[in-house]
């Protein structure tokens, strides 16, 4: 079965921490403080590679973590930094996150997004000395990567899509016109997977996608429902199949029924190059298949060519039209949202808001929660250091404004303070 739909959780590598130390060396007066900073986590990035055909990998695995960055060491050593993890997906793969938003179409063979960020990493004491702290002993933790679900949803590259009713002889078309060996039966819904095949079409090699059968109301999930419709709106241009044994009636009906499901899933696919093949054209007199073929002509725009496969007649007239239809250098659809490349906040410490919560506040800010989460504070010198900086910020006399008493309970990330 063709994997086209997986749930996978991406998790950047933790940030190193930063280090505490001093030099101690002989004959090296005032040494001072020498603890380097830690090593940043890696990020996680995937990439559209053409060497997968579905995402089955991700039906095995879900889980995808980056490299932690490298704890700081003495004697200004910083931590390495983690190296990025590269996931490759198949080409035509979109990455939305679990509310649903588009964040990358990656249609493009090695075009990547990134998807979770390196914990940012914590410093070591050396980085806090000042005119006034001429000896730090803390230093910071370095930050959690940033953890998410994704859903990942793979969508063929086709440059053609045999598109009809079940049974209507789409796979015994693709069989002839390729050299791709789908499964034929005489019963519906033998296709339950797209099927690939290459087409020689003169100088140009054109990808034809056999999508399973639709049927009334596949937009809304009828049948094989519409996870297949979504194969069809990358192909640059689609070739109608009809079984013109079942009468002229019958195929001015199929293909109203094709059309009004394509339309409902996607308007644009109106609006796309097409070819109607009617199929099955040894079992009917010449006459009738050629009265029903221009019944066709005179209702819709698109050329018209009768086809056998088992008689192998027709097919050459019907390359010939597809050839015509397709633009010289065909584009599927092209990308529909720039990859979001995700970027740490830059935001300042003095960016933040106030609000009363259940028992006490909550002081909100990117960079002020960022900065508490690397706090260590079971380090006294820490915590002053914490304070000070809050205090500079202008935090104590946002919450005094806001009503907050001695004793009351203040929340800044995860942590809990007592307002003094």
């Amino acid at each position: 079965m063709l994997a086209d739909h997986a749930k996978i959780c991406v998790r950047g590598g933790d940030g190193g921490n930063g280090c505490v130390s001093f030099r101690r060396e002989k004959y090296v007066p005032k040494g001072g403080p020498d603890g380097a900073d830690g090593g940043r986590g890696g990020d996680v990035i995937l990439r559209a590679s053409r060497q997968l055909r579905d995402l089955a990998r991700f039906l095995e695995k879900i889980h995808f973590t980056a490299p932690g960055g490298g704890h700081g060491r003495g004697a200004d050593r910083r931590g390495a930094d983690g190296g990025d993890l590269v996931v490759d997906v198949p080409v035509g793969t979109e990455v939305r996150g679990l509310d649903g938003d588009l964040l990358a179409d990656l249609v493009v063979p090695d075009a990547s997004v990134r998807v979770a960020l390196g914990g940012e990493a914590g410093r070591g004491n050396a980085r806090f000395v000042s005119s006034r702290r001429r000896a730090p002993a803390f230093s910071e933790r370095g930050l959690p990567g940033q953890e998410r679900w994704l859903q990942l949803t793979m969508k063929l590259l086709a440059d053609v899509g045999l598109a009809g009713l079940p049974n209507a002889g789409k796979s015994s078309l693709l069989a002839a016109l390729t050299r791709a060996r789908p499964k034929i039966a005489s019963y519906p819904f033998t296709t339950i997977e797209p099927n690939l095949g290459v087409l020689e079409a003169g100088e140009r090699r054109l990808v034809v996608a056999d999508i399973p059968g639709l049927v009334e109301g596949a937009s809304q999930g009828v049948g094989l429902g519409d996870r297949f419709l979504a194969h069809i709106e990358r192909t640059a241009m689609l070739v109608y199949v009809v079984d013109v044994s079942q009468g002229a009636e019958a195929v001015e009906a199929a293909l109203r029924t094709v059309w009004q499901e394509l339309a409902a899933f996607q308007p644009a696919l109106a609006g796309r190059p097409g070819v109607v093949a009617l199929s099955k054209w040894d079992l009917v007199p010449q006459e009738d298949g050629e009265q029903t073929a221009a019944r066709l002509r005179a209702a819709q725009p698109f050329p018209v060519v009768g086809v056998s496969n088992v008689a192998r007649t027709g097919l050459d007239e019907l390359v010939k039209a597809i050839a015509a239809a397709l633009p010289e250098r065909p584009q599927a659809v092209p990308q529909r949202a720039a990859p979001v490349v995700l970027q740490p906040g830059r935001e300042r410490v003095a960016n933040f808001t106030v609000e009363r919560a259940m028992e006490g506040f909550r002081v909100r800010g990117a960079a002020l929660e960022r900065l508490v989460a690397k706090a260590d504070l079971d380090n006294d010198e820490a915590v002053a250091y914490l304070q000070q900086v809050m205090e500079r910020a202008g935090v104590s006399e946002a919450l005094r404004r806001a009503g907050a008493q001695p004793g009351d309970a203040v929340q800044v990330g995860d942590e809990e303070f007592e307002f003094q």
